[in-house]
């Protein structure tokens, strides 16, 4: 049949096996979950730390390895989005705007998982969180056997609900049990490492599966690559101060051996208010929350419309393509160039720098349009921009894992990586809608709140690198 399933009828054998699907996630919830909740309150802080002198060994490395895979797994999946959609759209004879409905469906579901999955990390545990996503992304990979476009809708919104937690709880796992002489980099590195690898995963997947098996396969391939991770979840470890609070004490003896941990006064007692009642947490929060929505639609927006802007300013698609894959050859060399001065020079000014770098890119998009015809003038204004929104994204979740205590650290992780994507469920609806503006408009608007976030995290952020979280934690 050519892969082809559409109009199928959905037979009870598969209405049985998608029943069985939604039962057995719900097992695999009740199983992994805690026998008993840990208790602690928003600020709670660190209680386990390896010194500052603890060196990186093979239990480090076998997690970071892991860890990348996950994020790649994540990363993938709405990379794949691109790749899928013209067959899609062929297969199930619908319109273009129709199927524009995939993506943001996908955008909106890891949107919303950005902030579940965060809240799940802080009330249940960092490890418990990834193997949870991971099991709901492997259900969820039935997607690709939808024989109905309004299905495919809904098991991709699942399927983007279940990847989208990936994210926050890896960097606040990793601020947990890296020690802080290599913690900054670290989470960085494995940061940047998934992003690219997750969109060169989807790109080598499409090149070799989708001519042989068709679009559906980019969407099944979810379910044996989250059996892998399942398979290697063992070297995933559990935050200690969770194994502590479950009582689970033989597992937080092996945790402290292989990493290095010890065990680090708690103090008389800890504040149980949430994070609304600092007004240093508040007006942080709210910086890099801006920052995030603007790096969304700067990504998700102004960059995925150049292609149609530089064609209305007489570029030919070739042209076009080449420079934008001209400027995005500097994607790999920022991200290194990000975590080495994250954590050799400075965190905080680091975030600044990469944020202004990005504002500086706007500005360059409002120069006068002869100047902008010159592709030199042009090249380097896309460069700036595609270093600036890299180098952005790279350190802004790390640095927020970093200022945020254990008991929400999850949940305001989860809360900036959300809204780094939220930006693209408004850019998908606003196409949608008819509405895609130029490169100039798109910078005029995105300059002013850029620079306000990169002025709010210089005055109300902190200096992370190199410092214990129960230093940063004690301010």
């Amino acid at each position: 049949m050519g892969n082809h399933l559409v109009g199928m009828a959905m037979d009870g054998g598969m209405l049985a096996g998608m029943g069985l699907i939604a039962v057995g996630a719900v097992l695999a919830t009740y199983g992994a979950l805690p026998a008993r909740r840990p208790i602690h309150g928003d600020l709670a802080r660190t209680s386990f730390e390896a010194p500052d002198r603890t060196p990186l060994n093979r239990w480090h490395a076998a997690t970071v390895a892991v860890l990348i895979l996950g994020l790649v797994i994540d990363v993938m999946k709405p990379a794949t989005l691109g790749f899928v959609l013209p067959g899609l759209t062929a297969e199930y004879g619908i319109s273009q705007s129709q199927a524009a409905w995939l993506p943001t469906v996908a955008l909106l579901g890891t949107t919303i998982g950005s902030f579940l999955w965060g809240w799940i990390a802080d009330a249940f545990g960092r490890r418990v969180a990834i193997m949870l996503s991971t099991i709901l992304f492997a259900a969820t990979a039935i997607c690709g056997a939808m024989p109905a476009f309004g299905w495919n809708l809904v098991m991709c919104f699942l399927m983007g609900a279940s990847a989208g937690g990936m994210l926050p709880v890896v960097y606040a796992l990793l601020a947990e049990i890296m020690p802080p002489r290599h913690r900054s980099w670290v989470l960085v590195l494995v940061g940047g490492t998934g992003l690219i690898g997750g969109y060169l995963a989807a790109s080598g997947a499409a090149l070799l599966i989708e001519p042989i098996f068709g679009w559906r396969a980019l969407w099944l391939q979810g379910f044996p690559t989250a059996l892998l991770l399942l398979a290697l979840s063992r070297m995933i470890p559990e935050s200690p101060r969770f194994l502590d609070e479950e009582g689970r004490l033989e597992e937080l003896a092996d945790l402290e051996r292989k990493f290095g941990l010890q065990p680090v006064p708690r103090p008389v007692a800890e504040a149980h208010t949430g994070a609304s009642h600092e007004p240093g947490h508040r007006y942080l929060i709210t910086a890099l929350v801006i920052a995030a929505l603007c790096w969304s639609l700067v990504n998700f927006g102004l960059l995925l419309w150049l292609p149609t802007d530089l064609a209305t300013r007489g570029y030919s698609v070739e042209v076009a393509s080449g420079i934008l894959a001209r400027s995005s050859l500097l994607a790999l060399p920022t991200i290194a160039l990000a975590a080495w001065l994250y954590a050799q020079v400075s965190s905080k000014w680091t975030l600044v720098a990469m944020i202004v770098l990005t504002a500086a890119g706007l500005v360059g998009a409002l120069l006068p349009a002869p100047w902008l015809s010159q592709e030199p003038v042009l090249v380097a204004v896309i460069a700036v921009l595609i270093v600036g929104t890299n180098g952005t994204i790279a350190v802004l979740l790390p640095y927020t894992a970093e200022n945020y205590p254990l008991g929400m650290r999850g949940r305001a992780t989860g809360l900036v990586a959300g809204s780094s994507k939220f930006g693209g469920v408004g850019v998908q609806l606003a196409a949608l809608a008819g509405f895609i503006p130029t490169l100039v408009g798109a910078a005029a608007v995105l300059i002013v709140p850029a620079a306000v976030s990169a002025g709010m995290i210089a005055w109300a952020g902190r200096e992370t690198r190199g410092r214990s979280l129960r230093e940063l934690e004690a301010e």
